[in-house]
């Protein structure tokens, strides 16, 4: 465009400089309205020079702010905006493209994934910004721990993945992974404070476990589900027999939803009684799931995958309903024992449901207790203490279960409004040495020096009653006295002044 305005001005002067000398006569009127009409050209060309220069100016910047709107919105699509590392979508095309392009004789690739232990809490107390210093600091370490060409991808939360080819085997995913550990042992500073986070980490291995980017990503987190059941840093490798595992249990999953719909998992009864009469004085009641082809699924398989989907609060409500129906027909002073989980003392509306389910059935309050474990208090103090708290306040009972085992501690048994405790029945097992002896009689005075009342569970042999009878403790339960029963079974043991 430039060049065009260049040509046209040249031709105008040219045109009008013939014009001026023709015949060789010029006026002087013309000379002077030509000297106008070339100053005029003049201005004119030189304004349509400076507006192409800007505008070829404007058309080049604008080719560079789409040039490099571009570039941003491909890195964008391939970037982690928080940690720079590669996101979702990267890793993905990373590995298909390592899954189409298999590896050499002898190597293989592998795909790790990294779920960070304690990074919840860290957001959870010292809020999200906290948290994201923290990642955006974990990332910098894992790209220093693997090998320079090794992809690591941040998955979203606290999950990355890291793509490593060519590799000499197992040993060699082991040699990454093991440094990947070691650079997170040391606690992260973030928020002027130090916070200790380490990872579980789940190798899959190509082409030896996967073939497809699917079954790769999945085998690795069924090794990561493994990494991460130990609670502690950790590394695991895809194995069969895990991958089994998961998909019974996600068969359990559903099939649990169907028998909890359906009303299939039932409460059954199991005595509580007097130790001296053997009069019966409660009743625990214990859920239990009879499968039409599986037969029943014990109550430690199906109680833990009901807390994990967040359908624990549905089938408690459901057994509570179905046990105070059964405790309404019993003797007024015959109580009602049942069991409550970790994940429900994070449930606020706990107590209303409890009440409610009381105030329907008929069954008083203070017939009813409520038996938890000291780990399961561990989870939240404070959230099981202003729960379990009100509910004693409102005329619940609470039953610290499994006594002796695990995190027990004076500090519980000071810092909840407690009940009962009932030792855990593999003191009761042994009851015959003399160092089990030692410690149920140990266990026994401490309650009583606490006022509280003592029930022993797994009370199977007359020797083991007799031998808790002589420490002072003043109930007992287990298969000595009955198995757990039906509901409609357990108006029978009233026949004859509550004795069995």
């Amino acid at each position: 465009m430039l060049l065009v305005i260049i040509l046209v001005a040249t031709f105008l002067a040219f045109e009008f400089d013939i014009y001026a000398n023709q015949d060789g006569v010029t006026r002087h009127e013309e000379t002077i309205e030509l000297d106008e009409a070339l100053s005029l050209g003049g201005v004119l060309c030189i304004g349509l020079l400076i507006f192409a220069l800007r505008r070829y100016n404007e058309q080049k910047q604008e080719t560079r702010r789409r040039i490099a709107a571009e570039q941003h919105a491909r890195a964008l699509a391939f970037q982690d905006p928080l940690t720079g590392l590669a996101n979702r979508r990267q890793f993905d095309q990373a590995l298909n493209a390592a899954i189409i392009a298999p590896p050499g004789a002898g190597t293989s690739h592998a795909v790790f994934l990294l779920d960070l232990n304690g990074f919840k809490q860290v957001n959870d107390v010292y809020g999200h910004g906290i948290g994201d210093e923290l990642l955006t600091i974990v990332a910098r370490r894992l790209v220093t721990a693997v090998r320079e060409g090794d992809l690591v991808a941040r998955l979203g939360g606290d999950e990355f993945a890291i793509l490593a080819l060519h590799l000499m085997g197992a040993e060699a995913a082991t040699s990454i992974a093991m440094r990947v550990l070691r650079a997170l042992e040391e606690p992260v500073s973030a928020g002027n404070c130090h916070h200790t986070i380490g990872t579980g980490i789940g190798i899959a291995m190509i082409s030896g476990d996967a073939m497809t980017l699917k079954e790769a990503l999945r085998k690795a987190d069924v090794a990561l589900y493994r990494a991460k059941s130990e609670r502690r840093s950790a590394l695991r490798f895809f194995e069969e027999e895990m991958d089994r595992r998961v998909h019974d249990r996600d068969q359990l999953d559903r099939d649990l939803r169907v028998a909890i719909a359906a009303n299939l998992i039932q409460p059954f009864f199991q005595p509580v009684v007097d130790l001296k009469s053997r009069n019966v004085i409660g009743f625990e009641a214990i859920p239990r799931w009879i499968d039409g082809l599986r037969g029943e699924i014990p109550m430690d398989r199906f109680i833990p995958v009901a807390e994990e989907n967040g359908l624990i609060h549905e089938l408690f409500e459901r057994l509570l309903k179905q046990a105070c129906a059964a405790a309404a027909a019993w003797p007024p002073d015959v109580t009602l024992a049942v069991n409550i989980f970790p994940s429900q003392l994070r449930d606020r509306s706990l107590k209303a449901t409890i009440e409610s389910v009381l105030a329907a059935s008929g069954v008083e309050p203070e017939r009813l207790e409520l038996e938890i474990t000291e780990s399961a208090l561990v989870h939240d103090l404070e959230g099981a203490r202003d729960i379990l708290g009100s509910l004693h306040k409102a005329g619940v009972r609470i039953v610290l279960d499994n006594f002796g085992t695990g995190y027990s501690s004076l500090y519980h048994l000071r810092n909840f409004e407690l009940d009962k405790i009932k030792i855990d029945r593999s003191f009761i097992d042994t009851l015959g040495s003399q160092e089990s002896s030692e410690i149920v009689s140990a266990l026994v005075g401490l309650g009583h020096g606490l006022g509280f009342t003592i029930v022993a569970d797994g009370v199977e042999q007359a020797t083991q009653q007799r031998s808790l009878l002589s420490t002072g403790c003043e109930q007992g339960q287990g298969f000595l006295f009955s198995q757990a029963v039906p509901a409609e079974e357990t108006m029978s043991f009233f026949a004859n002044q509550h004795q069995v």
